[in-house]
């Protein structure tokens, strides 16, 4: 398959934070799928609510320059071939930062006790988070297949820039004034 054919076959995350309820059942689904106990800290996806109803779901956007692989120094972050996800080496990581510190939506976390960076990996092309989220009602969180190299940046921005938008978008411009 050509790198061309495989951008456009990519899968990501499409997040739609006013339709999230703030009900966090994608970070206890996310949490059981990787570390097998409900540890909210540690799951890939995060809701943020910096403001009261104002809730916006968190996760890796999968950036197709991957700007968190290249940071890294140790070896510990890859991509996986199937669906473009970022893939943690555990036993590699350092826990530096440095992958953090690159990603434009500061998604990657290091949680106390894990031992390394968690980064959404898409569950291998099914995320829990999603599935769940959908049973819930709320739909949310949306898997979408396809290129979106165009408009990635849209989504990889930090919570606080998403908070910020979505409280505009609510309560208007003037509320934040």
């Amino acid at each position: 398959m050509s790198e061309e054919a495989k951008s456009e076959e990519r899968i990501w995350i499409l997040i739609t934070p006013d339709k999230c309820s703030g009900c966090r059942l994608c970070e206890v689904a996310c949490s059981l799928e990787h570390e097998g106990i409900i540890w909210p800290e540690a799951s890939r996806i995060r809701i943020y609510e910096l403001l009261p109803g104002v809730n916006v779901p968190h996760t890796c956007v999968q950036c197709p320059d991957y700007p968190c692989v290249n940071a890294c120094n140790f070896g510990a972050l890859g991509v996986d071939e199937n669906t473009g996800a970022v893939l943690v080496n555990e036993e590699k990581c350092t826990e530096c930062g440095a992958c953090v510190l690159a990603c434009p939506g500061k998604v990657p976390r290091i949680p106390a006790g894990k031992g390394s960076v968690v980064i959404c990996d898409l569950c291998g092309g099914s995320p829990k988070c999603v599935e769940v989220c959908h049973e819930a009602g709320h739909d949310a969180l949306t898997l979408v297949r396809g290129n979106y190299r165009s408009i990635y940046r849209t989504f990889a921005k930090e919570p606080v820039e998403k908070s910020m938008s979505l409280t505009r978008k609510m309560y208007g411009e003037d509320f934040l004034r």
